[in-house]
């Protein structure tokens, strides 16, 4: 009876493990030159450099969440998307870069006492700060060469540290918003979930799952 039932699903898994990654971070990339064309068309409201920054974080978020979503996905039964995981979170990084840049070059401007002031003074900068300090080295360590370097069990003590940089970026986005609307709640509910399916899967005696 199994076999009927688990015939479709290695199927699709095959399906899933033959589709290449450049595709996704061609994808990935298309919401960030949209925004990028609409603030070049003005088309961003009376504010266009700020709805700039926001689109731009928002995506890095998603792309945060979607890359530690895969893991629980697979748990629960879904499909092992764990081929992908590490383009989902490069995205998340590529877009966290945009923002800052964009905060800097249209922003603040190029008043490096102005920025450093920001980030000492306004809690929200500071924990975007902090968010993106976090993501630079796993994004430069997001390679086999650096796996194979630190060795596995390091590579993972390091890794998990993303799960502290999506709390900080939760912050840094609810702080940031003058009204909470269903949206960013959406996304700290989201972050929470995770979080707690992580504490369960390993109170149960779970071993995380290899570096990939």
């Amino acid at each position: 009876m199994s076999q009927p039932e688990a015939s479709p699903r290695r199927a699709a898994q095959r399906v899933i493990g033959a589709f290449p990654r450049w595709p996704v971070y061609l994808i990935g990339a298309l919401p960030g030159l949209w925004a990028f064309w609409l603030a070049l068309g003005d088309r961003l409201g009376a504010d266009p450099v700020k709805a700039l920054e926001h689109l731009l974080g928002i995506w890095a978020l998603r792309f945060l969440i979607a890359s530690l979503a895969v893991t629980p996905l697979r748990r629960l039964g879904g499909p092992n998307l764990v081929r992908f995981r590490r383009a989902l979170g490069l995205l998340a990084f590529f877009y966290a870069c945009a923002h800052l840049l964009t905060w800097i070059a249209l922003d603040r401007g190029p008043d490096i006492g102005a920025i450093i002031g920001d980030i000492v003074k306004r809690p929200y900068i500071t924990l975007g700060m902090a968010t993106f300090a976090i993501l630079a080295p796993l994004a430069w360590t997001s390679n086999a060469r650096s796996i194979k370097r630190m060795g596995g069990a390091a590579w993972q003590r390091l890794h998990r540290w993303v799960y502290f940089a999506a709390v900080l970026a939760i912050g840094h986005y609810l702080l940031s918003l003058k009204s909470w609307t269903l949206e960013p709640l959406a996304y700290a509910a989201a972050v929470a979930a995770l979080l707690l399916f992580r504490v369960f899967w390993r109170s149960c005696g779970n071993k995380p799952p290899r570096a990939a």
